[in-house]
C-alpha cells in the first residue's frame, strides 16, 4: 500500500498549475501530463479549454487526479466580456452560449455510447431545446453572509463581512455580490452593497463558518415571473435577534422591490449545520405573504419557500412540453399514465390538462410536495389524477394491481437516478412505454443500459439547457416495448 502512495504523482491538498486541453462530461475540464507511463490525466471542475489554472489536488490515483480550481491564471481565447458581475455558480458566463450547447450535446451522447452501451445514439437523437432567456432566467437564489471573505487582490481569504457567495470550493469563504450576476433579478442583485450597508450599519454580526457563530447566515430569495414578484426568507441565529429592527429591514425591501415585494420570512436556524432549513428554531411570516404563483403552460403553481419547482420556468415549460409530446407520441385516450418522482405533480397535471380522459397517478417520498400537488390540482381544477405520498419502490409493492395496467410511466428521479431495486419494480409494471427526465444524463445513461437489456428500445433522446453558463443539462428518452 505504501509503496503505491509513492507512486501517486501529487499529494491531496497540492497546488499546481495546468493547461485544459479538452472537456469531459460534467463541464470538468482536461489537462494531460506526460509522464514515463504515459500521459497522466488531471480533471478540474468548471475550467474551459485554452485556460491556464492553478488548481488544488483533492484526489490521486496512479494515472488520474481530481482537482478543485483555485484560480484562473489565464482565460481561453473563447471567453468574452460579459456586463455582469462573475460568480462562481456560473462558470461558464464567458463562454457563447453555442459553445456551451455543442459541448453539452456531444457530451450527453458519448455518455450514452460509453454508459449506456448505445453505439448508434445519434440515430434517436432528437434535438437540443435552447433556454428561451440565456441571461437572468433563474427563480431561485441562496446568498450566504460570511465574517471571512475572499480578496481578489491578496487571493486569499480575509476577515471581513462578506455577502453574496461562497468562493468555489470553500464552505467558509464568501465573495461579496456588488452587482447584478445575470442569473437571477437585477434590480434586486444591483441593490446588494445597500442591503450589505444597512447589516454593517446596524452592527449585525455575519456567521463565522470555522466559530459556528455570528447572527446572519443567508438571504433566499424567490421570484414568480408571471406575476413579477418576490418572496424572501432571511436566515439568522437567535443570538442578536433583540439589536435587528426587522421593520427597518421590511421598510428598506418595499424602497427596492416596490411592489414587487411579495413577503418576507424570517428563519431562526441555531443548528451549526450549513444548512437554511431550521432544525433548532422555527419559521415566521414578517410581511406579505408566504407563497408566490407561478403560471407554466396555461396552469398555476403555488410556491412556498420549501416547495421544489424548476429553476427556470420559462426553460420548463419547453422541457414539459417535450415530455407531453413523447407522452402523447402512442398515447391513446382513457390511458393510465403513472409519474413516478412527482415532485409537487407539475408533469402529471399538465398530463392531465393536455391528455383528455387519462388517468395520472402520481408518487413521491415527500410528503409536503404531495400536499402541494394536490393542492394545485384542485386550484388548476384538473381532475383525473391520484397522489400517494410514498417511496416510489415500496408503492410499486404494496399496489401489485397496477402491474400491466399502466400504458406509460414517467420518471423524474432525483440526480442520483433510480435505485436499481426500484428500477427493476417499474420494469415489472411491463408499461409498453416510459418517458425518462433527467437532471444527471450519466446516472440516466447507466439505467438506459438496464432498461434496454430488460427488452425496451430506446426511441428518441433529447437535450434541454435548464441552466446556461453551467455544466448542468436536463435529458429526456422516450422507451417503448
Amino acid at each position: 500500500m505504501g509503496n503505491d502512495r509513492n507512486k501517486r504523482l501529487f499529494r491531496k491538498g497540492e497546488r499546481i498549475e495546468l493547461n485544459i486541453i479538452d472537456l469531459a462530461f460534467g463541464g470538468k475540464g482536461i489537462s494531460k501530463i506526460p509522464t514515463e507511463d504515459g500521459d497522466f490525466v488531471c480533471f478540474v471542475d468548471n475550467t474551459l479549454p485554452g485556460q491556464k489554472v492553478l488548481v488544488s489536488v483533492d484526489k490521486c490515483k496512479k494515472k488520474h487526479a481530481e482537482c478543485k480550481l483555485v484560480e484562473v491564471l489565464e482565460k481561453s481565447e473563447a471567453e468574452v466580456e460579459i456586463p455582469y458581475q462573475l460568480i462562481p455558480g456560473a462558470p461558464y458566463a464567458q463562454l457563447p452560449i453555442e459553445m456551451q450547447e455543442a459541448n453539452k450535446k456531444n457530451s450527453c451522447l458519448q455518455l450514452f455510447i460509453r454508459i449506456g452501451k448505445i453505439e448508434n445514439i445519434e440515430d434517436y437523437y432528437d434535438e437540443f431545446i435552447s433556454s428561451p432567456d440565456v441571461w437572468h432566467y433563474r427563480n431561485k437564489m441562496e446568498y450566504s453572509f460570511s465574517a471571512i471573505r475572499y480578496d481578489f487582490d491578496v487571493k486569499h481569504d480575509v476577515d471581513d463581512f462578506a455577502f453574496g457567495f461562497k468562493h468555489r470550493g470553500t464552505w467558509w469563504m464568501v465573495e461579496n455580490l456588488e452587482k447584478d450576476s445575470g442569473l437571477f433579478d437585477s434590480e434586486f442583485e444591483n441593490a446588494f452593497p445597500k442591503l450589505k450597508k444597512f447589516f454593517v450599519e446596524a452592527n449585525l454580526s455575519p456567521w463565522h463558518p470555522p466559530k459556528k457563530e455570528g447572527f446572519l447566515r443567508f438571504l433566499v430569495a424567490r421570484k414568480s415571473y408571471s406575476e413579477d414578484k418576490l418572496l424572501l426568507n432571511l436566515v439568522t441565529t437567535s443570538s442578536e435577534l433583540d439589536d435587528f429592527k426587522m421593520d427597518e429591514f421590511v421598510h428598506l425591501l418595499k424602497d427596492i422591490l416596490g411592489n414587487r415585494f411579495a413577503g418576507l420570512l424570517h428563519t431562526i436556524n441555531d443548528s451549526i449545520s450549513d444548512r437554511i432549513q431550521a432544525t433548532d428554531g422555527n419559521c415566521a411570516l414578517i410581511y406579505g405573504d408566504d407563497k408566490i404563483v407561478e403560471n407554466l403552460l396555461g396552469l398555476n403553481f403555488e410556491i412556498s419557500m420549501q416547495s421544489f419547482f424548476q429553476t427556470n420556468p420559462k426553460c420548463a415549460e419547453k422541457l414539459y412540453q417535450k415530455v407531453i409530446d413523447y407522452v402523447q407520441d402512442t398515447t391513446e385516450k382513457q390511458e393510465v399514465i403513472m409519474d413516478l418522482f412527482c415532485g409537487t405533480g407539475t408533469i402529471g397535471q399538465l398530463i392531465s390538462s393536455k391528455i383528455p380522459g387519462a388517468q395520472v397517478i402520481g408518487v413521491d417520498i415527500v410528503p409536503e410536495a404531495i400536499a402541494d400537488a394536490k393542492k394545485n390540482a384542485k386550484r388548476n381544477n384538473v381532475e383525473d389524477l391520484k397522489f400517494y405520498a410514498a417511496d416510489v419502490g415500496k408503492f410499486l409493492q404494496e399496489y401489485p394491481q397496477y402491474n400491466g395496467t399502466i400504458s406509460t410511466v414517467v420518471l423524474d428521479p432525483p440526480r442520483a437516478g433510480i435505485a436499481p431495486k426500484t428500477l427493476k419494480k417499474v420494469v415489472y409494471l411491463n408499461a409498453p412505454r416510459i418517458v425518462y427526465v433527467s437532471c444527471n444524463p450519466s446516472t440516466q445513461a447507466r439505467d438506459t443500459e438496464y432498461l434496454v437489456s430488460c427488452g425496451y428500445q430506446l426511441k428518441k433522446v433529447s437535450f434541454v439547457d435548464q441552466f446556461p453558463h453551467t455544466s448542468h443539462v436536463e435529458s429526456i428518452i422516450l422507451f417503448e416495448k
